[in-house]
């Protein structure tokens, strides 16, 4: 085969890999990023998997540093079973979720509504964009001492630092989303009869939905992050403090795993929030 040949090969299987999706009825070329992914997010995940295993079972990384994926998998295990840092890994992994879903219900059922009011009314927007703008871009860390002082160190600190990472980026996406709304719908549906509450509820909510959907799925991204800040300080169980807590004993395995549990979680309830879009919102992206 010449080298003008193989030349062309790669260059064909990159393009299958970086192109378009497959062509739709009715598109003239693919749709950029359409097409299924699932292949290539498996093949990714076993390489990882591999070099890791490999780099770890000979040692070109200490294990101080980087344990082996059967010591993690051993840990796993033993803690799924025994008490590790004040409770078995279901007792850490329960309060968890109980403190990091607790916080999304609560900034679901206040920064949405808030978050509409904002892109419909001049007023809410004039009240609630100066605040929220102010400390949406402030870590949580640096607001962890004032949740102390206020709210004390029991769960509803730990809910209420979680609650005010999570409401930001849902009521900035709720926002965005009503901008999205077209002006001759409305218009519609007023010469049509409906009332203003009509018109919030079938019109601007609805073509509002994907984009408050995709802030859920920021928002319980930024709960996660901030779960390892709230359970710092006088936790006595929880992934966070699980992970800590072996870290300061230098039991890297341990902080592996709890690493791979949150993540998974997490990741889990992104392939839920997928689902609900496909249910909810069909239309998007079409």
């Amino acid at each position: 085969m010449s080298d003008q040949s193989r030349s062309n090969g790669f260059a064909g299987s990159l393009g299958n890999i970086f192109g378009a999706g497959p062509v739709q009825p009715g598109e003239s070329y693919g749709a950029p990023g359409s097409g299924r992914s699932l292949s290539i997010s498996v093949v990714t995940a076993v390489l990882i998997l591999g070099l890791w295993w490999v780099a770890s079972n000979y040692e070109w990384v200490k294990p101080l540093f980087l344990p082996t994926p059967q010591s993690v998998f051993h840990r796993f295990i033993t803690i799924s079973q025994e008490p590790f840092s004040g409770g078995t890994l279901w007792d850490h992994t329960s309060q968890s979720l109980m403190r990091v879903f607790s916080a999304f219900f609560l900034a679901c059922i206040t920064a949405i509504p808030v978050g509409l009011a904002m892109g419909i009314n001049r007023i809410a927007r004039g009240i609630f964009d100066p605040p929220i703008e102010f400390y949406r871009p402030i870590p949580p860390l640096a607001y962890l001492p004032l949740t102390i002082i206020w709210l004390g160190i029991d769960e509803s600190q730990k809910i209420s630092l979680i609650f005010l990472a999570i409401f930001a980026p849902m009521a900035l996406a709720a926002r965005a989303g009503v901008r999205s709304v077209q002006i001759e719908q409305i218009h519609a549906a007023y010469s049509m009869g409906a009332s203003r509450m009509q018109v919030i509820w079938h019109i601007i909510f609805k073509a509002a939905l994907p984009e408050i959907l995709t802030g859920m799925r920021i928002g319980i991204g930024f709960g996660w992050t901030t779960l390892v800040a709230a359970e710092m300080v006088a936790a006595q169980v929880g992934l966070g403090h699980m992970v800590l807590d072996a870290a300061e004993f230098l039991v890297t395995e341990v902080v592996f795993m709890g690493i791979i549990v949150i993540g998974a979680i997490a990741y889990i309830f992104d392939l839920m929030m997928r689902l609900v879009e496909k249910k909810l919102v069909p239309w998007k992206g079409r």
